[in-house]
């Protein structure tokens, strides 16, 4: 950028040390941050005609006065003033609160100009602002922008209009022609300029289309120079494993591979095969079969003489994934283990020997794995389950066990594409999208409360058969603030409605590990019949006999949350069901029962729940990682960002990029942001 821009803002007219302080807060320094600021929405100023005008949508009217104004206190500072208006076919009135000194403004047959919130059902308008006269606005769109401290948003208009008509000119522009010209954006004077003042909704439609752009566009040039660095700068272990005894190893399989299964392991070979490090995302529904293509990818990793790693969240999960891989790979020769922090003594000091010396083949494991004392011979392949319930620092002290093994992250939360493409950008991302045959759909019911008595009949109706089931609660015990069905509780009701038939058992986070694990062992040992819990069942629990699963207060919980809970039933044979207890107060959350109850697709649940929570929500705000764009919606605007990583992914791996004049600003952007660090990448 030219040096006028970073000059301080106290160069601008009328900005004080005062102001610049109250801006600075804003994050506001430099004439850049200024004309950068940009609003969060704008107030219509358009006429319109009523018949299109949303219930409480805010609204311009123009209508002539149809009564005398009436006033009424009813305090010394309150008071309301009615007025009927004429407005073109519609007689509606105007409601003004604790504004009595414009009765006197307000003339009988006379034409006003009126802002507000329109009341469709009463034919109301509730006004904020009021003009004598015709409309005549200097704007139709007026910017309204985030302010902190003495800064009002006029005087923030009044800022910006004279920071571009002092420097609008030095305004460079970041994006280059051959873009531009492809997709016909304005510049990026004109359109920073468009989002402060547009002249009219089509201008700033335009304004934003190229803002969009930029931002998604900037973010994943980041994402693919990263990635680029990342595989050029890691020379990973080239695993030549042995295509024969594969194949023969796949043919053991109990089932056949689904087509998605075959695509997904030949991707994961491939990086496995390749000089570089893998860095691959491998996301698949609950039951889709991720556990096989791990096996896969560690059986091939023993061929080509290394030791493989899988870490998972929770001991119980570590405990089921062995007892699977021993059965699938002990027979071929691979020597498995497992490592917890329930592994003590002399046992642990063996498996920590016989790691080192090579002669355990392939770990299972919890954060045990990344102990100091845990030591490799030779690790070549690193797999973690559920990945975002590690943090970056221990999934790298994993992966650091071994001189640049490749790493497999799995995840059976499916991620909208949207927020993958983002979050994962430096990743390669795998899918498997179609599950195993013979599996059969949960079949999922919303029930209202007042049906429990038959809901219960049901559940019972299935543990008579033999089988299992889950109730889900929201809380562990009772909250003041939300009167939401809890753990405890519900625990206490169902014990006294089962007496003597079947055995219910409790489970939520704030018991022990041991005793956590022990009401699993009790409950997949079919000692437990019913098991009351909280949420911490969601992940890898697999209780084949459990067939009915019934959720309190369903409609506190997103749709993938809901979804992986449905997933710890229906893992065998058996028909298994759902049932939602809810009575959603919101549209919002009568939608998310109904969408429940229409799909068991774990991925277009998750693009439904996106629309519906938003990004931030969807992770939970801390953890996310997502970025903050001004203008960009991930949501929204999903196709522009498919469209600009493509072409971040085309610019990264041309010559051109990384010479021509053109993209300077670019490599600027690139090198400014810390991607780079100075190294040049050929």
């Amino acid at each position: 950028m030219t040096q006028s821009l970073q000059e301080p803002v106290t160069v601008i007219k009328g900005i004080g040390e005062e102001t610049a302080a109250s801006l600075r807060e804003m994050n506001i320094e430099t004439v850049q941050d200024l004309i950068e600021y940009l609003p969060f929405r704008y107030e219509d100023y358009r006429l319109k005609d009523l018949a299109e005008v949303q219930h409480e949508e805010r609204v311009t009217v123009e209508g002539v006065v149809h009564s005398e104004p009436s006033l009424i206190y009813y305090s010394r500072k309150k008071s309301r003033l009615t007025v009927k208006l004429l407005v073109g076919r519609y007689l509606i009135s105007a409601v003004f609160f604790n504004q009595p000194y414009l009765k006197n403004k307000i003339v009988l047959n006379e034409t006003i100009t009126v802002t507000g919130k329109w009341d469709r059902n009463r034919q109301t308008i509730t006004v904020n602002e009021m003009k004598v006269g015709h409309h005549h606005h200097e704007r139709e769109l007026e910017p309204v922008y985030s302010i902190k401290g003495s800064v009002t948003v006029k005087s923030l208009r009044k800022y910006i209009q004279n920071a571009f008509l002092s420097y609008g000119n030095w305004i460079e522009e970041n994006l280059p022609a051959s873009l531009i010209q492809k997709y016909k954006l304005l510049s990026r004077h004109l359109a920073l300029k468009a989002m402060h003042f547009p002249k009219d909704s089509n201008d700033l439609k335009q304004a934003r289309r190229r803002m969009i752009y930029e931002e998604f566009l900037l973010f994943q040039l980041k994402m693919q120079a990263l990635r680029k660095i990342q595989r050029e700068n890691s020379m990973g272990v080239q695993q030549k494993y042995q295509l024969p005894l594969l194949k023969q190893y796949i043919a053991t399989l109990p089932f056949p591979l689904t087509s998605a299964q075959k695509r997904v392991v030949n991707e994961i070979l491939a990086d496995m095969k390749s000089p570089y490090r893998m860095n691959r995302l491998l996301q698949g529904d609950v039951g889709s079969g991720k556990t096989v293509v791990a096996s896969i990818a560690l059986f091939a990793s023993h061929t080509a003489g290394f030791q493989g790693a899988l870490m998972v969240p929770t001991e119980i999960l570590a405990e089921q994934h062995f007892q699977s891989l021993s059965k699938l790979l002990q027979p071929m020769g691979v020597n498995v283990a497992l490592l917890t922090s329930s592994v003590k003594g002399k046992k642990r000091k063996e498996i920590l020997y016989e790691l080192a010396q090579g002669k355990i083949h392939t770990i299972i494991g919890t954060h045990a794995l990344i102990q100091d004392e845990v030591n490799f011979q030779k690790l070549g392949l690193v797999i973690t389950d559920e990945q975002h319930r590690f943090g970056v620092e221990q999934r790298r002290i994993l992966r650091e066990k071994g001189e640049s093994p490749d790493v497999l992250f799995m995840t059976a939360t499916p991620i909208p594409r949207t927020l993958a493409i983002t979050v994962f950008g430096e990743m390669d991302v795998s899918i498997i999208d179609e599950m195993p045959a013979g599996r059969k759909t949960i079949e999922t019911y919303w029930a209202k409360h007042d049906m429990l008595e038959r809901v219960l009949a049901f559940m019972e109706k299935e543990l008579r058969k033999g089988r299992q089931a889950y109730v889900i609660c929201p809380l562990i015990e009772e909250s003041e603030k939300l009167d939401l069905q809890n753990a405890i509780d519900v625990h206490n009701v169902l014990t006294q409605y089962f007496s003597g038939r079947f055995k219910v058992g409790l489970m939520h986070g704030k018991l022990h590990p041991s005793e956590k694990e022990e009401v699993m062992k009790e409950y997949s040992e079919n000692k437990i019949q019913v098991l009351v819990s909280t949420t911490v069942v969601e992940v890898g629990v697999n209780v084949p006999n459990a067939t009915f699963m019934l959720i309190y207060d369903a409609e506190r919980f997103g749709l993938s949350q809901l979804h992986q809970l449905r997933g710890r039933v229906g893992r065998g044979s058996d028909q298994s069901y759902c049932i939602l207890l809810a009575d959603p107060k919101s549209e919002n959350g009568k939608e998310r029962m109904r969408i429940m109850t229409e799909t068991n697709d774990g991925f277009v649940l998750s693009e439904k729940d996106l629309e519906l929570r938003g990004p931030g929500d969807f992770f939970g705000k801390k953890q996310s990682g997502l970025p903050e764009f001004k203008v960009a919606d991930m949501v929204h605007d999903y196709r522009v960002l498919e469209v600009a990583r493509d072409d971040a992914a085309k610019l990264v791996s041309s010559q051109s990029f990384w010479t021509e004049p053109e993209y300077s600003p670019l490599r600027k952007y690139l090198k400014d942001s810390g991607v780079l660090e100075g190294e040049k990448l050929d």
